[in-house]
């Protein structure tokens, strides 16, 4: 076995938490005219530390290659739009933020949240590497630095005299290959009147819902609460209050300030604790069981879209995320069990995932062709998708979503 070392506390990773087999870049997505050459492909074998806990994948390519041109923009959903308009509320309430107030986003994509900031009259400011979005929320005048966040961005904001009253980050530390650089830049940029808010998919979903299809390359990084206060409190943060949320199949949203801030520890931070440990969230029989799961969800996708393929049924996909290829092409899903997908990010419209190659079209095409199922790739946003395809029923047509079992919907 090849020897790895956690990216956070560089103990030696020497226990399975699953293994995928081999599998492209999830992002990769294939130009068309590309469609017969070789894609490299790497292992999607998810390690946990013995010592830190820290689930973990190898680092295979530098963020550059995957993020400077990066194809997600957040916009594109209605949910997560609302969603960040309600946290905004919240934290102008909570944090007490005003017209002197300043809110600095780390990977603020497109300005989906900046934008409500703005809006409020609190200062905003984005730190952004993937140059798409970033020119996306300077057209809608958010100001936003193309960087990647760390400790010499850090010091950088702090010499030209920013002192955020609130720094966000939403679905980022999972990504990074540096995890102590990442958060020492969060406690040199953190005054200790200031706190930091971070979502990110919480460990505990992913094992008790089977969520296996959310472990792509790209997500370096899978946190229980218990690692994540063990990496903050090595660089002198400490979690102060938790909130659960319904996101990305159940995420956390961690409330964090600087250890000389005078803050108690929040009743449902003790809970959650309590929570983990109960559930056994550290313990190697708990990952064994979680293998045992996923090969049996496995087969329980293959066998529907075999069992429809004989019944003379058609399956057609919905969505392009990241979680739907790793479901496919561990599945070993090809064309014949379903010919394509659709998605409204225009940006993927015309080319092929990764792996597996399924074009990717106009949702138009899909509301054509009235296939029998829609199989929806993107099941934590299930709800807003099939309110959106409502006609679908008009034709007997009815919806698949995968996770936490493979459902159909009616």
């Amino acid at each position: 076995m090849d020897r790895h070392r956690c990216r956070f506390c560089a103990e030696e990773l020497d226990e399975t938490f699953v293994d995928l087999g081999l599998s492209p870049l999830a992002n990769s997505f294939v130009p068309k005219e590309r469609e017969d050459a070789t894609e490299p492909t790497y292992p999607l074998h998810a390690r946990v530390c013995r010592a830190c806990g820290l689930v973990q994948l190898p680092q295979f390519e530098p963020a550059a290659n995957i993020f400077d041109q990066y194809l997600y923009y957040s916009s594109y959903s209605e949910s997560w739009l609302r969603h960040s308009e309600r946290y905004a509320a919240e934290m102008i309430a909570r944090a007490k933020l005003g017209a002197t107030s300043e809110v600095i986003e780390i990977a603020s994509n497109d300005g989906y949240l900046l934008q409500f900031f703005r809006r409020a009259g609190i200062g905003a400011l984005g730190i952004e590497p993937a140059s798409g979005p970033a020119a996306v929320a300077i057209a809608k005048g958010i100001p936003t630095r193309t960087c990647y966040f760390g400790r010499d961005v850090a010091t950088a904001l702090r010499a030209e005299g920013h002192r955020p009253d609130l720094i966000v980050a939403n679905n980022v530390l999972p990504h990074v290959a540096d995890i102590n650089d990442f958060v020492a830049g969060l406690r040199i940029l953190l005054p200790d009147s200031g706190r930091v808010t971070l979502e990110l998919p919480h460990l505990l979903h992913l094992i008790e819902g089977i969520q296996f299809d959310t472990i792509y390359h790209e997500h370096l990084s899978y946190f229980s609460l218990a690692t994540l206060e063990t990496v903050f409190r090595a660089h002198g943060l400490r979690v102060f209050d938790v909130d659960e949320l319904p996101t990305h199949g159940g995420s956390l949203r961690l409330h964090v300030c600087t250890e000389a801030a005078p803050r108690s520890p929040s009743p449902a931070l003790e809970r959650l604790r309590r929570r983990e440990a109960v559930a056994g969230i550290d313990q190697p029989a708990t990952y064994r069981d979680f293998r045992r799961k996923v090969t049996a969800k496995r087969e329980m996708v293959r066998d529907f879209l075999e069992a429809a393929r004989r019944a003379g049924k058609t399956v057609l996909a919905y969505g392009a995320p990241a979680k739907g290829n790793t479901l496919l092409n561990y599945c070993d899903v090809t064309r014949e069990l379903i010919p394509f997908t659709v998605d409204r990010n225009p940006h993927k419209q015309g080319m092929l995932l990764p792996g597996t190659h399924l074009p990717i079209r106009d949702p138009a095409a899909l509301m054509a062709a009235r296939p029998d199922y829609v199989f929806i790739l993107p099941w934590n946003l299930k709800d807003e998708i099939i309110a959106q395809l409502s006609e679908v029923r008009s034709w007997g047509g009815q919806f698949v979503a995968p996770a936490p079992d493979l459902t159909i919907v009616s």
